[in-house]
């Protein structure tokens, strides 16, 4: 494997694990919680110049129900992770209270919240574009060949399950009202045990691991040019 391919699966790899640990605020209190916001936006920045490629072919090329599909979740993430910069910046104390930013606070609360959970939805659906490419990973890794058809059922029992739970979190935390902030300040219940918080938004992220994964695959297959020539 290539450096670069190295560089990219690590920094997408740490991304992934900060996501959830970012939402738990209550849990890691706000200096944890900035420090690991910037560490956050520094693999954002790291990733969008690893994938600069990306970019540049915006404009080149046919749009299919996939592509479109998968610009319109990328450029999400990245008006969130801006979302996120900025009302950041504005709140801190810690990484960048040398800018001395006054005013302005009651915007950058209602900003940051809308722009973490709508982020953390489309980066997990974003992880959830990759999945097929992490699982061929994954079987590479662990060398789990040739393929299983028993292997195939368990798993999609345990994403099933992963999945059904998610939905129920996601009707616990009321997330829709931080979605559209119906809620202006973070439930948190303090009774939790922190590996149960966990265990809530993990699910929730395989929620939409599972919906952008299955979703990917129903667009390919309706975008296929042998599809197509069938329609015809």
């Amino acid at each position: 494997m290539k450096p670069q391919a190295i560089i990219k699966i690590a920094v997408d790899l740490i991304m992934t694990v900060l996501l959830p640990i970012l939402m738990a605020f209550m849990l890691t209190g706000q200096k944890v919680h900035e420090w690991l916001g910037t560490a956050m936006f520094v693999m954002f920045i790291t990733h969008n110049v690893l994938n600069l490629k990306w970019y540049k072919n915006l404009w080149k090329g046919k749009y299919t129900a996939f592509r479109i599909f998968q610009t319109v979740v990328n450029l999400s993430v990245f008006i969130c992770m801006i979302g996120l910069m900025v009302s950041g910046i504005m709140m801190s104390r810690y990484p960048f209270a040398f800018l001395s930013i006054s005013g302005g606070m009651s915007f950058a609360r209602e900003l940051h919240m809308l722009a973490s959970h709508w982020g953390f939805i489309f980066m997990s659906v974003h992880v959830g574009l990759h999945w097929n490419m992490i699982m061929l990973m994954t079987r590479k890794a662990v060398k789990a060949n040739p393929p299983s058809d028993i292997r195939k059922v368990i798993l999609r029992v345990i994403a099933a399950t992963i999945a059904v739970y998610g939905v129920y979190a996601f009707i616990r935390h009321d997330i829709v009202s931080y979605l559209f902030l119906k809620i202006m300040f973070i439930s948190f219940e303090f009774e939790q045990f922190p590996i149960l918080f966990f265990t809530d938004y993990l699910a929730m992220m395989g929620l939409f691991i599972c919906i952008a994964y299955y979703a990917a695959k129903g667009l390919q297959r309706i975008s296929s040019p042998k599809r197509r020539r069938l329609k015809k």
